[in-house]
């Protein structure tokens, strides 16, 4: 495994955007945080940076409302993206989110890696799964984080991550499930790790690599 990991600790805020035209230019590395309105995705944003105010936590659900990109060091950003679903806002305002997510998905070059964030007591609704589909067919890895864990006892938490890994076997790809809980630190490490992988990685896809499997 790579010895070298990422500083989280260094990210800082560049920018809010309504669309894509409006971020930074698209080279680099990003990894996007995606989730419903009510899934802790600004909570594990700011528990994964050990930072408390990065991203804007609040108890109304919904207040990503832009594309939020904070910066790692040069070329590695983090990325969140505005929640779905749920949120109680007008439905003209919904739309605009959604039309920002699917268009930032489809046509960011320098995203390398999704995070999803799902509610581990509330998992796999039809948009989550949507969104994992999608990551798949279009070969993008996947960490599937199940937020909250800690309103679980520990037996019924592995039971849940068990489930769902199972459940989403369907959608093939490269998609990897761990239980998370910003309260308790749990999967912060393994958040951690599997991100400063797919963010070093671009690094190496970068480099010309000689082929010498044809060469027998």
């Amino acid at each position: 495994m790579d010895n070298k990991q990422i500083n989280f600790n260094a990210a800082r805020f560049i920018t809010s955007a309504p669309n894509i035209k409006q971020m930074p230019a698209d080279t680099g590395v990003e990894i996007a945080f995606a989730g419903r309105s009510n899934a802790g995705k600004s909570s594990a944003l700011n528990t994964i940076t050990q930072q408390k105010s990065l991203a804007r936590t609040s108890k109304t659900p919904g207040r990503t409302q832009l594309i939020n990109v904070f910066e790692l060091s040069e070329g590695k950003r983090l990325i969140d993206l505005p929640g779905y679903g749920y949120a109680k806002v007008p439905e003209e305002m919904k739309l605009k989110w959604q039309a920002a997510l699917s268009e930032y998905l489809q046509q960011r070059d320098s995203l390398k890696g999704l995070v999803v964030l799902m509610d581990i007591r509330h998992p796999l609704k039809d948009i989550d799964q949507q969104l994992l589909q999608w990551a798949s067919d279009s070969e993008l890895p996947v960490l599937a984080l199940l937020t909250k864990c800690d309103k679980l006892k520990s037996g019924a938490r592995k039971a849940e991550v068990l489930k769902v890994r199972e459940a989403i076997a369907i959608f093939g790809g490269d998609i990897r499930v761990e239980a998370f809980s910003s309260l308790k630190g749990t999967g912060v490490e393994q958040a951690r790790a599997i991100l400063s992988e797919w963010l070093l990685q671009g690094e190496v896809a970068a480099a010309p690599v000689a082929d010498e499997g044809e060469q027998a």
